[in-house]
């Protein structure tokens, strides 16, 4: 390989880009952010790529340009949402390009993958008990301005793709959003083919769709349904993946990476082509037929009255070809009504939401190895799983071996369905570790008791373990309705315990509530944090009370909806009005889920606290032993797992204010009480935690835009 020649100082007057020029002639482009440990395209960045592109074009010696990232953390994440947040605010900041005067803000609309959220320097959310960004809906004139910087943000990309000399994407890590776009703007795309490199379109999530050329290029390369595949579903792919797709032109080791990209260089291959039929799908008098199809497929996934984006990527390939330049300018025009939007604006906020939690723990410095769980009934025996997928040992604990065999059966399907490969199945399988007599007590970081909700029995089982505990475990409890209080009596030092409370079904559900009494150890609770975001898991600091957050919120909307059964109205006209408003399950059907039983259980723990009523229909079903979907009968009849529902009737737009008006109330008692901390983390609780509509912002948001008081 020819050795790297450093340009003189004068070429570099650059912040976020470095670059070398070897023997052959090659730049080598690197982008390292300035303060920060990720690399996202912001303002700056864009237009000091715009004036590199300019210096490129003056060097007629160059036989090619490579792209890569000066960071270990990725190649680029995607656009700034601290950015996206400043256009929606209509806070701009100039980027002069297509050799304008002219002022651009950078189109921030991508995200960070699920596992990098939370490492954006600029992008950081607010401190607790700060406000989150708020916004009015956007006015024509204000889409105009947006569409006017996103366009000329395309322009800088524009002039990558039409560089006379062939360009290389060398990726490794995430490439996402924004930074995919900016890989689709060159001529080849190299990459590591190691697992934790991804390639994606996650605007969906945002709310909006690829700005700045993700519609109109991605399907010119790999074809429409693939295209439509990632933009549409925001979901990435690996780089073994990609190159199937044709995203993706040459996938190998790391060692290989530089190689290859000289190879494309200096060898200049024929460029990736869709196959033919791909092709033909964007005849005109095609387009409208796929459309069809794919309309077909999202309306089963989405309502586009709540999440416009998808429905609008489809709408404006069938608009415009995607071989002209019109497409880019349509691809423009709706992402900045899109920005406008009150869905995108609600999504950017959940995004910061999530972020928040992310960070809650970012500065405890733990260590967690060994996790041991007490009680293998459903939650514990997942619990125990979920942490052993995320690499810990755990040793799992009840009275007797048949009692654990279930929770390991579960734990090797899930292994399988998200590990796939059998040496990692074996190797999670070989980190969960069935414990009879309880020895891995006083080897465990974290010890989480998991048994039923009975006060004596839990009680009795700290007091046997207590002795045992390391001085520095973490001693939890994944109780939902007991007092911690109450619970802590019996230990010798009761500052010590603390909750840390999963939502079932434990794989799915992203919140776990930490909760802490008045008495409770702070560094305990620092600790549980981190453990929490150790096995990939949102925290939520929380108050001792009863139902805690989640619980407390959610069932007054359950017990309000069965109320609305004992009126006589039907379990499907109550769902619906739900469903139209934005959840993702109805109440009815999510009780049938959670257990009538369980149900009953948490509406009695919390009616002497709550203004709830017991429904007589659910005491009835409780009477009749018809528990829900475990016993294949609740309010629905469950067949293969599924409710046989009938047509709801007409009118159920009615019910939606009576169901979610008590959710709404109990969210805002609960920030007065300072069970949470602010009205912020309250809406994160009931989004991650409930699936409360995400596009309208939570509760207590909704309650804000809609000047509903207590």
């Amino acid at each position: 390989m020819s050795t790297p020649v450093t340009p003189t100082a004068q070429t570099l007057p650059y912040q976020n880009w470095h670059f070398t020029t070897d023997a052959d002639h090659i730049l080598w482009l690197s982008l390292d952010r300035q303060n920060s440990p990720v690399n996202s395209i912001n303002a700056e960045i864009l237009l000091e790529l715009d004036q590199l592109l300019d210096y490129i074009l003056q060097q007629p010696e160059l036989s090619g340009v490579v792209i890569q990232s000066a960071k270990s953390s990725g190649f680029i994440a995607g656009a700034d949402i601290q950015q996206f947040v400043a256009v929606a605010s209509k806070e701009q900041t100039a980027i002069p390009a297509d050799n304008s005067d002219e002022g651009v803000s950078g189109g921030g609309y991508a995200i960070l993958p699920p596992d990098r959220a939370g490492e954006l320097g600029s992008t950081a959310a607010p401190k607790q008990g700060s406000s989150l960004p708020r916004f009015s809906a956007g006015t024509a004139g204000e889409q105009t301005d947006a569409f006017e910087l996103i366009r000329k943000a395309q322009l800088v990309l524009d002039k990558l793709a039409a560089l006379g000399i062939p360009t290389v994407a060398m990726i490794k890590g995430f490439c996402l959003g924004g930074g995919l776009e900016l890989a689709l703007a060159c001529r080849y795309r190299v990459a590591d083919e190691d697992a934790k490199t991804i390639l994606g379109a996650p605007e969906v999530n945002l709310g909006l769709h690829p700005g700045w050329g993700g519609t109109v290029r991605l399907p010119r390369l790999i074809g429409v349904l693939p295209a439509m595949q990632m933009n549409l579903t925001g979901k990435p792919v690996n780089a073994k993946t990609a190159a199937k797709l044709g995203l993706i032109d040459i996938a190998v080791p790391e060692r290989h990476l530089v190689q290859a990209a000289r190879y494309c260089l200096l060898q200049k291959p024929l460029a990736h082509q869709p196959v033919f039929y791909q092709k033909w799908l964007n005849e005109k008098f095609l387009r409208p037929w796929v459309a069809k199809i794919l309309y077909k497929q999202l309306q089963k996934k989405v309502n586009k009255a709540h999440y416009p984006a998808p429905y609008a990527i489809v709408e404006n390939w069938v608009k415009e070809n995607i071989y002209t330049e019109a497409a880019m300018v349509l691809e423009a025009k709706s992402i900045a009504h899109l920005m406008m939007g009150d869905t995108s604006r609600n999504l950017v906020r959940d995004f910061f939401l999530q972020t928040r939690l992310k960070g809650l723990a970012k500065n405890t410095k733990a260590s967690f190895k060994h996790v041991h769980v007490i009680g293998a009934g459903v939650m514990g025996g997942d619990i125990a799983a979920w942490c052993a997928l995320k690499g810990l040992t755990v040793t799992l604990q009840d009275r007797l071996p048949d009692l654990i065999s279930p929770a390991i059966k579960r734990a090797a399907e899930l292994f399988q369905k998200k590990l796939k490969t059998p040496r990692l199945v074996q190797a999670a399988l070989d980190r969960l570790i069935p414990d009879v007599a309880g020895v891995g007590v006083s080897k465990a970081d974290v010890v989480i008791e998991a048994v039923s909700e009975n006060l004596t029995l839990k009680q009795s089982i700290y007091q046997s373990l207590e002795a045992h505990l390391k001085p520095d475990a973490i001693l939890a409890t994944n109780t939902s309705s007991l007092a911690l209080e109450e619970l802590s009596k019996i230990l010798k030092n009761p500052a010590r315990l603390v909750g840390i409370h999963f939502f079932n079904p434990v794989a799915m559900m992203q919140l776990v509530e930490v909760v802490q009494a008045n008495n409770t150890d702070p560094d305990a609770v620092q600790k549980a944090i981190a453990f929490v975001r150790r096995i990939d898991r949102l925290p939520l600091p929380v108050q001792s009370c009863p139902g805690f957050l989640v619980n407390r919120v959610l069932m007054p909307y359950l017990m309000e909806a069965m109320v609305l059964l004992d009126e006589g109205y039907s379990p499907e006209t109550i769902d619906q009005a739900a469903l139209d408003f934005g959840m993702p399950m109805g109440p009815i059907e999510l009780a049938d889920t959670v257990g009538l039983d369980v149900c009953l259980a948490v509406a009695e723990n919390l009616a002497p606290h709550t203004n709830i009523k017991i429904s007589n229909t659910l005491q009835q079903k409780i009477t009749t032993k018809d528990l829900g979907r475990k016993t294949g009968k609740g309010f629905y009849v469950y067949r293969k797992g599924k409710p046989v529902k009938s047509a709801p009737k007409a009118g159920y737009e009615a019910l939606t204010d009576k169901l979610i008006l008590p959710m709404v109330n109990e969210a805002l008692a609960c920030v007065r009480e300072k069970i949470v901390a602010d009205g912020d983390l309250a809406d994160a609780g009931m989004i991650f935690g409930t699936g409360f509509a995400p596009f309208r912002g939570g509760p207590v948001h909704y309650a804000r835009e809609k000047n509903i008081e207590a």
